[in-house]
């Protein structure tokens, strides 16, 4: 393991799996369970680097696949890195780019050896491997590398889901055995869809391997919440308990807690920054669709009570009015709330477990949360 890297466990919570961590990196500690908002093309769209780091972030996550087309290694390396080239000082997971390629579904060809597909930009042949995958993240420099995994569709047959968990063991020494630059780490992923006992057997594969951390990947992919929480139930207990546990493509305010609850150390997701570009702002009781002509009147904050700079100086009322006048202004300030209320979340989940009170707050979250959601179900 590189200096510079190690996952200290602080707390266990009395009454769940939930826990307290710091994992330490070389460009800076970060408090677990975090919240890694998705910067996929070097930057996490609308705000500056200075702004996502005020707001909390310690930490971001870029995409291999992405950067690789656009604007391509050559250019990053020449730039002297990730970091310098975005301008962003603290430590960045990139994710392996297997997920992407399993969203290119109808471009792609899947064997052992690796995926042969047709860029999304403009149809050029790509062949990414699981050495090709890590030899784009050593350049691009990230503290946390993903290894290159297969991630299975849902619904998926069991047949599928069997091949899928076997070859993303098979990339996994692969990925290992690449060689990588002295800061970097690699994360394992563990599949098996929505079977249980494929999960067991991924997971015992992945964890046989010297990984620095695991991530719970294909789940978020479609499946009803209750199904994944399942999932999670059976799967995170098998993975090491003195290394960072990952649950990818999670970010949404109640399956932070649920995954918090099963002992999930770190998250990503778009839906903070995805869904203020759609006028919709999050909030302690749920999504306010700011849009809507029912705030047109409405000079009150998205949410009272939040110390956000958008929520410090501006109305719903004026929100909406960016948002149907087209003026990009909006896109900002809702995603600034968005993220501050997702990073400031992930706080008060760790201050919950550091003072034995997460099982309570979590149950004043979810009455408030499914109270706001059961309303809005029935306007």
């Amino acid at each position: 393991m590189p200096n510079g890297f190690n996952f200290q466990l602080l707390k266990k919570s009395a009454g769940s799996a939930a826990r307290l961590g710091r994992l330490q990196t070389t460009r800076g500690v970060i408090d677990t369970p975090a919240f890694m908002p998705v910067g996929t093309q070097a930057t996490v769209k609308t705000l500056t680097p200075e702004e996502v780091s005020e707001l909390g972030a310690q930490i971001i996550l870029s995409n291999t696949y992405h950067l690789s087309l656009r604007p391509g290694t050559e250019v990053i390396a020449a730039a002297g890195g990730l970091h310098r080239f975005m301008n962003w000082e603290h430590p960045v997971l990139t994710d392996s780019g297997g997920f992407q390629v399993f969203s290119l579904s109808s471009l792609r060809q899947v064997t052992d050896q690796g995926v042969q597909f047709r860029s999304h930009l403009d149809g050029s042949p790509q062949f990414l491997t699981p050495e090709r995958s890590m030899e784009i993240q050593g350049v691009l420099g990230s503290d946390i590398a993903m290894a290159f995994d297969e991630c299975s569709p849902y619904p998926c047959s069991y047949e599928q889901v069997v091949a899928a968990v076997e070859r993303t063991a098979l990339w996994a020494e692969r990925c290992l055995q690449a060689p990588l630059p002295d800061r970097q780490v690699v994360f394992g992923i563990v599949q098996g869809g929505m079977f249980p006992e494929l999960r067991s057997r991924s997971a015992r594969l992945l964890t046989s391997m010297n990984f620095a951390g695991y991530a719970i990947g294909g789940l978020s992919v479609g499946e009803p919440k209750p199904m994944m929480y399942e999932i999670l139930d059976s799967t995170a207990p098998l993975l090491p308990e003195e290394k960072p546990r990952y649950l990818m493509g999670v970010g949404s305010a109640d399956c932070l807690w649920e995954g918090v609850r099963r002992g999930i150390d770190m998250f990503d997701c778009v839906l903070p920054t995805r869904v203020a570009r759609n006028g919709t702002a999050l909030t302690a009781g749920g999504k306010v669709v700011i849009r809507n002509a029912e705030y047109a009147l409405d000079f009150s904050p998205i949410e009272p009570g939040c110390s956000c700079y958008t929520c410090a100086n501006f109305t719903r009322a004026y929100l909406r009015h960016l948002f149907k006048a087209g003026e990009i202004l909006g896109h900002r300030l809702l995603t600034i709330h968005n993220l501050h209320f997702t990073l400031t979340l992930m706080r008060q989940i760790r201050e919950a477990i550091l003072e034995d009170a997460f099982e309570s707050r979590h149950e004043e979250f979810k009455v408030r949360f499914n109270s706001n959601e059961a309303k809005r179900s029935l306007n």
